[in-house]
């Protein structure tokens, strides 16, 4: 791991590593590192070539009575987590190497260029009690993200706010950069993972958890059925005002993209609450969802994905969302446009204004119906060509993402639960070793009526594949650190149907 204070030395070093080909992840943090940054430098590290971190405590965030002098660091034990997870570049920067004075805070002039937040994304939650703070946390985000220019960079839900914020000015500011949202890491006692836990005596650990157990008891009673914004604002209320070593700042439902409060969940709704416990201030949430449960099944060629996907979707009664057919509706669209498959900015000037329709029987793609028209051998030999092309798969994706906005949805590929529904509440690895993929293939062959080769042959063949499936540089194969593992050696279509049906009605 290279550890740098400077730009200069950063940029030079970044040089370096993208004259390789793959993606750079990015995961800023002010140190005081635990195991809930330590997620996110996993996931990153999962899904990218190289993992920057950055550990900077940011004035500009801190108000004029916080605790910035007091704030917790370590840096020699933060260098070490980063180290052994296997982060590749550690960024410490000082306050003036970013252009910021020392005791600068935020609320305050310091004569700087800096961003502002839209006023609605700082009305509710932290932001009334936290003047300035979020124009700082955007402020040194925009920063960093321009001298690092990632690929995407990881954001924990704890900090909801800042999260929904940082997507926000990442699209308006045109930030070419996948702004990644990563689960809650608790203690044992529910209590969400902060540096600021580090203020706590044990008894009032004891007592944060409290914040955590609350808003447990709301979401049981959202999945009872119960959506009013009212009843679950005082079910977490009511559990807390038992303790009265906690000081509620706040407890408020509000929509977790717009920030903006909720009388009813009718889709998605963000149950935050934030306290202090002594003279520690802690906030915490949880994410309330109406949709069905998405299931996002990934895994390696020959593993009968498509053949399961098809099955499970009809048994449970979802949508089966066809990504392939949305790939080749893009490359029938090229060939009957006169674009060369090889002309990558036409193409993406072309994918970013189509609008493609799937139904169980049929597709269409700009009110066009192609249902036969993308199975066609033409298609079939270009459309790995199209779908390698960064510009589609990223306008695809997009749109992959608005079939899941309400749920209900199961689908298959090689990162579907890694970057495509990374919230997919049910995440399946289906696999099988190589032999066994090797030996059903030349089944398929014998079937068809087609030249069967050796099985060593075959073997050598798809773990060539899957070797170049894994290190590819868009969309590689990997298994999500939550999904799970489904090995198929020795099991019937039907018994792997039952077992991911299984695991979607545990949902």
């Amino acid at each position: 791991m290279r550890v740098f204070t400077t730009i200069a030395a950063l940029r030079c070093y970044l040089a370096q590593c993208r004259s390789i080909e793959g993606t750079v992840g990015f995961v800023p943090t002010m140190g005081a590192l635990h195991a809930g940054h330590e997620s996110l430098m996993r996931r990153a590290k999962q899904e990218n070539q190289w993992v920057i971190a950055s550990i900077f405590v940011n004035p500009l965030q801190f108000g004029p009575a916080e605790d910035l002098t007091q704030y917790p660091r370590s840096l020699e034990a933060d260098r070490d987590r980063c180290e052994a997870i296997g982060v590749d570049i550690l960024f410490v920067p000082t306050p003036e190497e970013l252009g910021i004075p020392a005791q600068g805070s935020a609320g305050v002039e310091v004569n700087k260029t800096l961003v502002v937040v839209p006023e609605a994304l700082k009305s509710t939650l932290c932001g009334p009690a936290r003047p300035g703070h979020f124009d700082g946390v955007a402020t040194i985000v925009s920063k960093l993200f321009n001298l690092i220019q990632p690929d995407a960079a990881y954001f924990g839900q704890k900090d909801a706010q800042q999260l929904a914020i940082i997507q926000h000015f990442a699209k308006d500011l045109n930030f070419p950069i996948e702004i990644v949202g990563c689960p809650i890491v608790r203690e044992p006692s529910g209590l969400a993972l902060s540096s600021r836990n580090a203020y706590l005596t044990a008894d009032q650990m004891t007592i944060a958890s409290v914040l955590a157990q609350s808003l447990f008891k709301a979401e049981q009673q959202f999945k009872q059925g119960q959506h009013e914004s009212k009843p679950l604002l005082d079910t977490v209320k009511h559990s807390i005002q038992k303790q009265t070593e906690i000081q509620i700042e706040y407890v408020e439902l509000v929509n977790p993209v717009t920030l903006q409060p909720l009388d009813s969940i009718t889709e998605n709704g963000l149950l935050a609450i934030a306290a202090k416990i002594g003279k520690t201030r802690l906030i915490d949430n949880v994410l309330l969802r109406t949709r069905k449960p998405i299931m996002a099944i990934d895994g390696p060629a020959g593993a009968g994905k498509s053949t399961v996907t098809k099955q499970v979707a009809q048994t449970l009664g979802l949508f089966y969302l066809d990504t392939g057919a949305m790939y080749r509706a893009i490359t029938w669209l090229v060939m009957n446009s006169g674009i060369a498959i090889t002309d990558e900015p036409a193409i993406a000037e072309l994918v970013g204004t189509c609008e493609i329709e799937l139904t169980p029987e049929k597709v269409e793609i700009n009110h066009q119906e192609i249902t036969a028209a993308i199975r066609t051998p033409e298609v079939t030999a270009n459309v790995s060509a199209i779908a390698a092309q960064a510009a589609v798969r990223k306008a695809l994706v997009r749109q992959q993402r608005e079939y899941g906005r309400r749920g209900g949805v199961v689908l298959e590929g090689r990162d579907i639960g890694t970057h495509v529904f990374p919230d997919a509440e049910v995440k399946v690895f289906l696999t099988a070793t190589v032999e066994e993929r090797s030996r059903r293939r030349q089944k398929d062959l014998e079937r068809l009526g087609q030249p069967i080769p050796s099985l060593d042959e075959l073997i050598e063949t798809i773990a060539e594949r899957d070797a170049k499936d894994s290190t590819r540089a868009i969309a590689p194969l990997k298994q999500a650190l939550d999904a799970v593992a489904v090995v198929t050696d020795g099991m019937s279509i039907d018994e792997v149907v039952d077992r991911l049906v299984a695991l979607y009605r545990e949902q």
